[in-house]
């Protein structure tokens, strides 16, 4: 089975391309938005190609499942909007022509539900409510998806932690401040600071890995899947709570202070603070992939920070 895996050199592609490469019976068809140095490897670009341009390179990839984890996280409503909703439309577009009967599996995120309310789990029927740019690009993404009348799921993905985490997320982040804490305070005595935004908030934390799984039971499951999946942990964990777990792991022996808006401060954003609930019901995702999280989050946060300290951690 062909399986083109669209960007694979990102946080969570990364991960979805180990976890093919340990399947029998499963061809990589090597894309990506740059193709210099080797001979091999198929030029994608979702937020500049043509679905034309897209088309021919799928005809030539020939897949009979595309996992689409290209997205952005961060930038201007322009490039989320490039990347999260174009993107996934000109997709669309290229496989009704070059290969209609490929799945998609594309990867949406927990943040296109916006606020949850306190103590309740989300269902992938629930009202979609996206505060920023960043929920609303990916939702608009989501429906073009689910839209397009292809063999094609979302999975909408919560918060992922674990190994490689990029500092553009929350635990990456802190993992990256630690580091250099520690490398300023050798003994991560009681004079260390950490200073950090409001932590109050709840979020579904899902290690990078059963992610990974998730995407490829998808692309490989006979018959139709539901439009939409949830992919979280199940449960509602306080950042603050994450962010203390982390510390001890790595060792650090001093404050952690937290307040928004702090000068100097980072780790939590206002966003966070107006969404402070998120929490994710994956009983579809078990009944129709038989799929559940493996990972404690304590596991997560001990391979995040041994792969943060790696030669010098790594970048998406």
């Amino acid at each position: 089975m062909r399986v083109l895996v669209l960007g694979r050199t990102g946080y969570l592609g990364r991960h979805v391309v180990a976890h093919l490469r340990g399947l029998p019976d499963t061809q990589l068809p090597e894309a990506g938005r740059s193709t210099a140095g080797a001979g091999a490897g198929l030029r994608v670009d979702l937020a500049t190609d043509s679905p034309d341009r897209l088309a021919k390179t799928l005809a030539e990839a020939a897949p009979d499942a595309v996992i689409n984890c290209a997205g952005a996280t961060a930038g201007d409503a322009v490039t989320l909007a490039e990347v999260n909703t174009r993107g996934p439309a000109v997709l669309c577009a290229a496989l009704r022509q070059a290969a209609p009967r490929a799945r998609l599996v594309h990867l949406g995120s927990a943040a296109e539900y916006g606020p949850g309310e306190q103590g309740t789990k989300v269902t992938e029927t629930a009202a979609t409510r996206p505060l920023g740019p960043y929920g609303a690009t990916k939702l608009a993404g989501t429906a073009v998806v689910t839209a397009s009348g292809l063999d094609a799921v979302v999975l909408r993905v919560g918060n992922p932690v674990g190994p490689g985490a990029p500092p553009t997320g929350l635990p990456g982040r802190v993992a990256a401040l630690l580091r250099e804490t520690g490398a300023a305070e050798p003994e991560a005595g009681t004079g260390a600071v950490l200073r950090l935004g409001d932590l109050s908030a709840y979020r579904d934390f899902v290690d990078a890995r059963d992610v990974a799984r998730a995407a490829v039971l998808a692309a490989l499951a006979a018959g139709p899947l539901p439009p939409v999946l949830n992919i979280g942990g199940g449960e509602a964990v306080r950042v603050r709570d994450l962010v203390h777990l982390l510390a001890r792991r790595a060792g650090f022996g001093g404050r952690i202070e937290e307040a928004a808006g702090a000068t100097g401060a980072t780790g939590g954003s206002a966003r966070s603070a107006a969404v402070s609930w998120q929490c994710s019901d994956i009983t579809a995702a078990g009944e129709a992939l038989d799929w559940r999280p493996s990972y404690p989050l304590e596991e997560s946060l001990a391979a995040l920070w041994a792969d943060a300290g790696a030669e010098g951690g790594r970048t998406p």
